[in-house]
């Protein structure tokens, strides 16, 4: 495991750093190849591929992200983050899901992290098209933004447990702190910003239907960023917490009962009901709101995790050359290569 400089060196070292735009449209970007991160004498002698099918060994870390050619930067990134800053890199198995070009992006992941164990699932995007409702931004209405309602279906039973992640974030801190978090009776665990006005994620018709409310009985519900969730599978599955969300979202085609893509359904589902993770997990909104990207600090309080939830990708103001401060606490993380080093080895 490499040593991590504090956050207030990174902001000297790398202000100012710029990037070029991206490659050719249709093309998929190309990466360094990332440094061997191995064990400690300390960690188990474990391997997911070595245990029994069906077999589930909880010192092995299981995180899932999604990869597509649009987020396929910050997914790269953050699978470096978590690798550099890992105790035990070697006990960490990455489930990654994509709808297109599966082939290609396995042949990326295999060439970034010739180390990595990782499986690549495929997500039908035409489970979800007939269920999608138009939202306040395109990004929100793809349907691979929808695959995390489908983990439970998509990984072997074996993986009890999952760390979801959304590829705009890195992670400055051991995931193996996360991932042992007590989840007690919950599915799920997050963390919780109980001080955001919740009404505001739901429409006026919502608010204003007894039924739909009814959801939230005997709940204290409070807003939960779905960019970084501790899920417990097998209680998903035996809750069917798959078809809620479903159901969720065919209310939502008819009745137009919120705005924001695949987060209200998790709300409707969880909201009042998830087992509180440190704020330090998830540092979001890094990103700005979802209209404008402005950039946005910190919130108090250390941190383990940054989250550049919003419109703004620090990828894409790097490379304008117009970055927010935080930005360059990502760029240490970036293995894009660039064109002048293209022919590089």
């Amino acid at each position: 495991m490499s040593p991590f400089p504090p956050l207030a060196i990174l902001l000297i070292l790398c202000i100012g750093a710029h990037f070029p735009a991206n490659v050719a449209s249709g093309d998929l970007p190309s990466f360094r190849e990332a440094p061997a991160f191995r064990n400690g004498v300390e960690c188990p002698r474990t391997m997911w591929s070595a245990l029994p099918k069906g077999s589930y060994d909880p010192s092995i870390i299981h995180i899932a992200m999604t990869l597509d050619a649009t987020y396929l930067r910050g997914s790269i990134a953050g699978v470096f983050s978590v690798l550099q800053h890992a105790s035990c890199p070697e006990n960490i198995v990455f489930h990654f899901i994509a709808s297109h070009r599966r082939a290609e992006l396995r042949r990326i992941i295999v060439t970034t992290f010739p180390y990595l164990s990782f499986q690549l699932y495929h997500f039908d995007s035409n489970i979800v098209k007939g269920k999608i409702s138009s939202s306040i931004r395109r990004a929100l209405d793809q349907p691979l933004n929808y695959a995390r309602i489908y983990l439970a279906d998509l990984l072997p039973g074996g993986v009890r447990r999952i760390i979801y992640f959304d590829s705009d974030l890195i992670v400055v801190d051991d995931v193996a702190k996360l991932w042992e978090i007590n989840l007690g009776p919950h599915v799920l665990g997050a963390p919780e910003y109980c001080h955001a006005n919740f009404t505001n994620y739901f429409t006026a018709r919502f608010w204003s239907n007894p039924t739909f409310t009814a959801s939230f009985r005997g709940r204290k519900p409070c807003y939960f960023n779905t960019g970084v969730m501790v899920i417990d599978l097998w209680r998903w599955r035996e809750g069917k917490f798959t078809q809620k969300l479903e159901t969720w979202m065919r209310i939502q085609k008819r009745y137009r009962i919120y705005q924001l893509g695949s987060l209200p359904p998790f709300l409707l589902a969880f909201a009042g009901d998830v087992e509180r993770v440190e704020h330090r997990w998830n540092q979001h909104g890094l990103g700005g709101d979802n209209l404008e990207g402005l950039c946005r600090n910190l919130h108090p309080g250390p941190v383990s995790l940054l989250h550049w939830s919003g419109k703004g990708k620090p990828w894409l103001r790097l490379d304008s050359k117009r970055p927010c401060p935080l930005d360059s606490l990502w760029a240490p993380y970036d293995l894009f290569r660039h064109a002048s080093l293209l022919s590089d080895s």
